[in-house]
């Protein structure tokens, strides 16, 4: 008897590796997915600054925002990130990536040697993007400086650095669609709802994570803590938060950081104008329309 259940043991453990192996292995998107394709420069621009590239990717403690040598330091609950050289250097940076390559970071969160990404790198809101505009941002990228240098490694806990584990948290956060336009609306309320929720990510800072760190969906926008620590918090950008701030209100804060009560933006949120301010007033007003169009929700207590 003793024997029998060793045995079913065994096997039940020998299931459960294969099954963690098979969950855990890192997607990727073919080459043969792609097809031909002539990239626009212009979009790709668009969603570089859509997508905020620089203010994570930017060699710290200079001028140029095109020099995407990496190595700002991002604190989270888990351990600091320091983002990569995304440049177009070939040995240092992804000069020598394929578009294939590009496009499963993107979708994936899967490296170019098969290993998954921390989802510092937000590619839970990257995977909404359309498959044009992560071609054309790609191309728009291969235009910049190329700047040498590689970044230090991630400060994180033994436990965390095992990235295999990564597949498991992708299993439960990492769905793999695209965000589809809402029929019933209009069309600059789903170019809106397609900015904030693809390239401009804006609720991996704007809402409260579980103690895995996903997004917890009845709260999305509703605002949490600062994901640097501290006392701070990042706020609830649902009507529960912004109140009566009109569309033209947050058209001005995404073009100049200016508030309705005479303040400015700061901190992080101050990064993003410098990419907002140089989007279309169009799309600057899209994305305004879609922020007024979100239900109210209560987020967390304030510190």
């Amino acid at each position: 008897m003793l024997r029998k259940l060793v045995m079913l043991v065994v096997i039940l453990a020998v299931i459960g590796a294969a099954a963690f192996w098979f969950i855990t292995m890192p997607a990727t998107v073919s080459a043969d997915a792609l097809g031909s394709y002539t990239p626009d420069l212009d979009n790709g621009k668009t969603m570089f600054y859509a997508g905020g590239c620089a203010s994570c990717h930017a060699t710290p403690n200079q001028d140029d925002k095109t020099k995407l040598g990496g190595g700002l330091a991002l604190k989270s609950p888990f351990g600091t990130f320091y983002p990569p050289n995304i440049s177009p250097d070939r040995n240092d940076g992804i000069g020598g990536w394929s578009e294939a390559d590009f496009v499963t970071a993107m979708w994936k969160g899967t490296s170019p040697d098969g290993s998954h990404y921390y989802p510092a790198f937000p590619y839970t809101s990257y995977q909404r993007m359309r498959l044009e505009d992560v071609r054309d941002l790609f191309a728009y990228l291969k235009t910049l400086p190329a700047v040498q240098g590689k970044v230090r490694d991630h400060d994180l806990p033994l436990h965390f650095k095992i990235r295999r584990m990564l597949g498991g948290w992708k299993f439960l956060f990492l769905d793999g669609e695209q965000l589809r336009p809402d029929t019933s609306k209009s069309a600059q309320r789903n170019r809106g709802a397609y900015l904030v929720n693809g390239p401009g990510h804006c609720a991996e800072c704007h809402s409260p994570r579980n103690p895995l760190g996903g997004i917890v969906a009845s709260q999305r926008f509703a605002g949490g803590p600062d994901p640097e620590g501290g006392d701070g918090s990042v706020p609830n950008i649902t009507p529960a938060g912004i109140g009566d701030y009109s569309e033209r209100d947050i058209e001005r804060i995404l073009e100049s950081g200016d508030m309705p009560n005479g303040d400015s933006v700061g901190g992080a949120m101050a990064a993003v104008v410098a990419n907002t301010s140089k989007l279309s007033a169009d799309d600057r007003a899209a994305i305004a329309l879609y922020i007024k169009s979100l239900p109210p929700v209560k987020g967390p207590k304030r510190p």
